[in-house]
């Protein structure tokens, strides 16, 4: 009777779940049976592993072998656990040295021939390694995504035989790094466009600074060709550069997507416009195993949704939850996942059906039904959420003259973002649009003055407490831009500038 264990990972969410992939060989008729809730693809391992154990030379035992994943209510899916299984078996039989493989886990698919196929998730299998002290071998077309866990023990191989040649010490595996899979510096990934760029608009130009310096949601209002898309294009551009701690979780999400992770990139922000077609399930994730949407895919970045009143009511309403705690749970027949999105959203939507309201060409024909119902479109909790409410106008041509004077540089802006952001982390409390109810107790303090102009405006305008909090941490922002320590009249006049309803201003 032979007996081995070796140890590997699931896919659940941007978790990576420890499994236990247990090898048992009996007396009877020569059989291989896989339990532990398997996928179909998991199942299918027994023929790709049969086929790649004879390539490489070995012989496959002709015994009855029972193959148990444990633990066994967790769902296992995709090819990940070929290559465990495979040196399960080997081990089993005594063809290798099952005391190799202690320390170390191991994920890969096998092709008919021993070689070995990339997986997805093995970023957040190599963090979860680490964590729990060891070794992790993936297939060498996953390299360059397990090298970005630097501090992590990952090593690659080709072939099983490869693999067995490293634990019995005939070959020395390679570490991730040393295969040449050291991530690409972020200068390597494509420029971000540069607030120069954008003429005119300087309230909305204000307005995204402001964005930036205190993670606040924005929503832009504007006839068409104003410049909305090309603001909310230079945001990225404005925002700190990630911790290798916020690139890590965003490329884990990406690592899991199903769309591959690009490591040129995995230190810049991301950037996720989905068109207005997108269904809820793209934007919140979904499929069967759960897989991330646009909101976790934008994760650390920016979610930016022109057409804002195009998209269907049921996929902004998913936006909801996330804005306010950052996460998202998606729940399918007998799966649930649950994925970080912490992201900047962007909206920018046109001020009525055709887009012309307010223009002062006087070309809008839309009559007051018409702008209603399709502000209507967008529910009251929602706009609630967003913290900067901007109207844009057109520019006049003389402002989009070549010869016309450039606006301030992406790289100007983003040092004042910058200092305010550092100003924040010195409180201890992160970017003002997370501040907490004590940290808007703290650090948002109002004179007697200031404090009956954002009673008087609250009256006025309607504002819900969720409102007021909002134009709290929007002054607190603009403050910090100020280097001020307190929140001053000019501060909290400017926020509320930013509440009054759109529609109305129109």
């Amino acid at each position: 009777m032979g007996l081995a264990l070796v140890h590997s990972r699931a896919r659940a969410g941007v978790a990576a779940p420890a499994v236990q992939v247990e090898v048992h060989l009996s007396g009877g008729l020569p059989s291989t049976q896989i339990v532990g809730l398997p996928a179909a693809a998991v199942r299918e391992s027994r023929d790709r592993v049969r086929a790649a154990i004879l390539c490489a030379q070995f012989e496959y035992p002709q015994r009855r072998i029972t193959i148990n994943l444990a633990p066994a209510d967790l769902p296992k899916d995709g090819g990940r656990f070929d290559l465990p299984i495979a040196l399960g078996i080997l081990a089993a039989s005594g063809q290798i040295d099952r005391d190799a493989l202690a320390g170390c886990e191991f994920l890969g698919e096998l092709g008919l021939t021993g070689e070995l196929r990339a997986v997805d998730g093995v970023l957040p299998a190599v963090l979860a390694a680490a964590r729990d002290g060891r070794r992790l071998v993936v297939p060498a077309a996953s390299a360059a995504e397990a090298a970005l866990a630097r501090q992590a023990e990952a090593y690659v191989a080709r072939t099983l035989l490869e693999t067995c040649a490293g634990l019995g010490g005939q070959a020395r595996l390679p570490r991730a790094t040393e295969a040449g899979a050291a991530a690409t510096p972020v200068a390597a990934a494509p420029a971000l466009p540069d607030l120069a760029a954008v003429r005119g608009q300087l309230q909305a130009r204000r307005a995204l600074e402001i964005a930036a310096a205190g993670g606040h949601h924005l929503l832009m209002s504007g006839p068409p060709g104003c410049g909305k898309t090309l603001l909310a294009s230079c945001l990225p551009g404005l925002l700190p550069e990630a911790s290798e701690a916020e690139a890590l979780e965003t490329a884990a999400v990406h690592s899991i997507s199903g769309h591959g992770l690009d490591p040129a990139r995995w230190r810049q922000r991301p950037l996720r416009a989905p068109h207005h077609g997108a269904s809820a399930v793209a934007l919140a994730g979904g499929g069967s195993p759960p897989r991330p949407g646009e909101i976790s895919l934008a994760h650390n970045g920016v979610l930016f949704l022109d057409e804002l009143p195009e998209w269907s009511r049921a996929a902004l309403e998913v936006l909801r939850e996330p804005l306010e705690s950052g996460r998202i749970t998606v729940s399918r027949a007998g799966r649930s996942a649950e994925f970080p999105a912490r992201f900047q959203l962007v909206a920018a939507m046109n001020p009525c059906p055709c887009g012309y309201a307010g223009d002062p060409s006087a070309r809008c024909r839309c009559t007051p039904d018409m702008v209603a119902r399709y502000w209507g479109r967008l529910s009251g909790p929602l706009l609630d959420r967003i913290d900067l409410h901007l109207a844009m106008a057109r520019l006049p041509p003389a402002q989009l003259r070549a010869d016309a004077p450039p606006g301030e540089s992406s790289a100007a802006v983003r040092a004042r973002v910058e200092a305010a952001r550092e100003r924040q982390q010195a409180r201890g409390t992160g970017p003002n649009a997370r501040l907490d109810p004590a940290g808007l107790a703290a650090c948002c303090r109002l004179g007697a003055g200031e404090q009956a102009l954002l009673e008087q405006a609250a009256e006025r305008l309607q504002l819900t407490a969720r409102s007021l909090h909002r134009v709290l941490r929007v002054a607190r922002t603009i403050a910090d831009l100020d280097a001020s320590e307190g929140i001053g009249r000019d501060h909290l006049a400017e926020a509320l500038g930013f509440r009054a309803p759109l529609l109305l201003r129109d």
